[in-house]
């Protein structure tokens, strides 16, 4: 059974790619790092030795501590959190029990370098409509929650990713973009190793909206005029994606637990 500061597997998978998701902190030693280097996704690593440190580099009002069994190394650094005042649980069975379960971890060489402040920083062209919006969405509920991204004219994109050591995506000549068929957010998912039914219900509609391709899903045609009113309502770049942060959430929940529900009253199934 697990104890008033643990948090199962499970439960965390539920939390996980959505706005309530705590902070999860990996804690691993080095060693135990090296020996699976991949990531629960939203998780960043900090190490147990100054774990008072963590809530001066990110302030979050609740953490998720995992090491690799969840034993001493998870249990004694969320305590020392306990200690400062704030919320802090750890992951029942640690990294081990999350891998054992099947469910996605992210390979870490995949993640981009982080600035000083500890934040991957991500570069693409302003004004963005799609794929700009439900990217940064996926980055920061499953990848690096503590993300920073620039919006720049198109033909500074990669000129500032130079300078700024920031990671280009969703333009010409980058790794994160569209690939044949597939739009960035398409590209993430397969190498983030994020894939999973909702991701990828949720991904098909996002192709769909941002490749004008509506034959997709049937709600890619409202995601694309969400998408362009947001962009008519909001002159400043990183306020629309402010708000849609709130769309991709509705839209992850609804591909996650309602897509098969009606709207009829009572609910009835959603007719397929």
């Amino acid at each position: 059974m697990a104890s008033p500061t643990e948090i199962s597997v499970s439960q965390l998978a539920r939390l996980i790619g959505t706005p309530d998701c705590p902070l999860i902190v990996d804690v691993r030693t080095d060693e135990d790092f090296d020996d699976d280097p991949r990531l629960i996704p939203g998780a960043i690593r900090h190490s147990f030795q100054d774990i008072a440190f963590l809530i001066t580099r990110v302030s979050r009002p609740k953490y998720i501590i995992y090491c690799q069994k969840g034993f001493k190394i998870s249990q004694g650094a969320a305590a020392i959190l306990r200690n400062l005042g704030v919320v802090a649980e750890t992951l029942e069975g640690g990294q081990f029990a999350w891998r054992d379960k099947g469910f996605s971890l992210i390979p870490s060489n995949k993640v981009p370098s982080r600035n000083i402040a500890g934040q991957t920083v991500w570069v693409t062209r302003q004004r963005p409509k799609i794929d700009r919006i439900a990217c940064p969405w996926l980055i920061k509920r499953f990848v690096d929650p503590t993300a920073q991204f620039l919006f720049v004219t198109p033909s500074q994109v990669l000129n500032v990713a130079k300078k700024f050591d920031a990671t280009p995506f969703d333009t010409d000549d980058c790794f994160w973009s569209h690939k044949e068929d597939q739009c960035t957010f398409d590209t993430m998912i397969e190498e983030f190793g994020l894939h999973s039914e909702a991701l990828d219900r949720l991904a098909t509609i996002v192709r769909g909206a941002d490749t004008n391709r509506h034959d997709l899903a049937p709600e890619a045609a409202g995601l694309m005029a969400a998408s362009l009113g947001l962009s008519r309502m909001y002159k400043d770049d990183l306020a629309q994606l402010d708000a849609g942060m709130h769309l991709y959430d509705a839209f992850y929940r609804w591909s996650r637990d309602a897509s098969n529900e009606g709207h009829d009253w009572p609910g009835t199934p959603r007719k397929v």
